[in-house]
């Protein structure tokens, strides 16, 4: 096995020069093997991994997904895409079974972001041109996904994007309404329940369902970004649930994949779903719907069906919560301005950019992987698996504590300031 120097070398001469200053510079590790919630080290050592932006949901090799996937694998891997196979019509019809209401046709691509530009085609072939999504939310880099990505650092290198677009800010139903106008027959709205790299935004109760009722009022079309949010990160099988809203199509990925194969999908209604039903062949992709990718869907559907992981996500957060917010204002509070989440997609808010970084850090080093949020640097995430166990959990109470305990050291609170 490579040492950790060799592999640095390789990542700088081939992919990227970036990335290996950054391990560098962080004394990242160097991971060998992963099953539920740990990851292993080539160094020995294992980290509590709730982090993975969301893609290890059912944890790393489940049983049951390793099994399928293992069994596909060994009869047929990828198809000719010229005939059809059993893997793709049976992943789909586990999939819709579980979609929100009315979604029953699914194109199934091998990312969020060529989710996205499924959406982004099924809304022009059906005359909307126009699309209006949200500040602060994300929904990809492609060129399509990254026109709705409200963040210039991302846009900038690569304008002109698509024409066409405009964002208004997130939770504010005034704002939408009038940016779609009176006759908005030629516009889709794209939305995340809640906006995860945005920060663990949850916008106020009733705003979703508002949101569609305007989108119908005005003649919009609505998709909904589920791909963090989606098969049960909040708690609830879709976002859309937790307010009765009924889109015309909603996107998947992080949690489909069941920890193991890159997949993810575009579930759209029949009425707009209807162009490519007339023609097959316009939009394909060699990949999409692969066997081996379709055994790992069908087989986390199934997985969270069978082990409740929807009302474990959303007891696990509330409990999470509770603790992150007792440890934080027990030992930071002058560090850290919120707490907040949904089941399991939570997000701890400091009062500036280096500090949550600084934490980041620290949890690390107390073995606890978390993430940064790409468009709101204070706020870290904890997507952990909804398979954590008690003593699972027991050890992110205590990295925790020793995080916060880490900073509170570097950066004490000013003599005088309120506790």
């Amino acid at each position: 096995m490579m040492d950790r120097s060799d592999i640095i070398d390789l990542y700088r001469k081939h992919l990227g020069e970036g990335q290996g200053r950054v391990a560098t510079l962080l004394d990242l590790p160097v991971e060998e093997s992963a099953s539920g919630a740990r990851v292993r080290c080539i160094d020995g050592r294992e980290m509590l991994n709730c982090g993975g932006y969301g893609a290890f949901f059912v944890g790393a090799g489940h049983p049951a997904v390793l099994a399928a996937v293992r069994e596909q694998l060994e009869r047929q891997a990828l198809s000719t895409r010229v005939l059809i196979n059993e893997a793709a019509a049976r992943a789909a019809q586990a999939l819709t079974r579980v979609a929100p209401p009315g979604l029953d046709k699914v194109h199934f691509s091998c990312s969020g972001a060529e989710a996205v530009e499924t959406a982004i085609k099924i809304a022009r072939v059906n005359g909307r041109g126009r699309l209006i999504s949200m500040t602060g939310g994300y929904h990809g880099k492609t060129m399509g996904a990254l026109t709705v990505t409200a963040r210039s650092v991302y846009q900038d290198p690569f304008r002109p994007l698509l024409p066409n677009v405009a964002h208004v800010p997130f939770a504010d139903v005034g704002a939408l309404a009038d940016s779609l106008g009176d006759d908005a027959s030629d516009a889709c709205v794209i939305v995340e329940p809640v906006q995860s790299e945005g920060g663990v935004l949850v916008p106020p109760e009733g705003y979703l369902k508002a949101v569609e009722e305007v989108c119908r009022q005005r003649g919009a079309m609505l998709v909904l970004d589920e791909v963090m949010t989606g098969l049960g990160r909040l708690g609830a099988w879709w976002g859309a649930d937790l307010e009765g809203v009924v889109p015309d199509a909603v996107l998947v990925g992080k949690c489909l994949s069941g920890g193991m194969v890159p997949v993810a999908a575009t579930l759209v209604s029949r009425e707009y779903f209807a162009p490519f039903d007339a023609d097959p062949y316009l939009h394909t992709s060699t990949y999409s719907a692969a066997p081996v990718a379709m055994a790992a869907v069908r087989a986390t559907v199934e997985t969270i069906e069978a082990e409740g992981l929807v009302d474990r996500a959303r007891l696990l957060g509330e409990r999470l919560v509770a603790t992150l917010r007792r440890l934080t204002d027990t030992h930071i509070p002058h560090l850290v301005a919120e707490v907040r989440g949904r089941g399991v997609l939570i997000g701890v808010e400091f009062v500036d950019g280096h500090l949550a970084a600084e934490f980041l850090m620290d949890l690390m080093d107390n073995g606890v992987i978390a993430n940064h949020s790409m468009n709101a640097l204070p706020v870290i995430r904890f997507t952990p698996p909804a398979v954590l166990t008690e003593e699972d959990e027991k050890q992110l109470e205590a990295a925790v504590e020793a995080a916060c305990v880490a900073c509170a050291r570097r950066f004490p609170r000013p003599e005088g300031a309120r506790a």
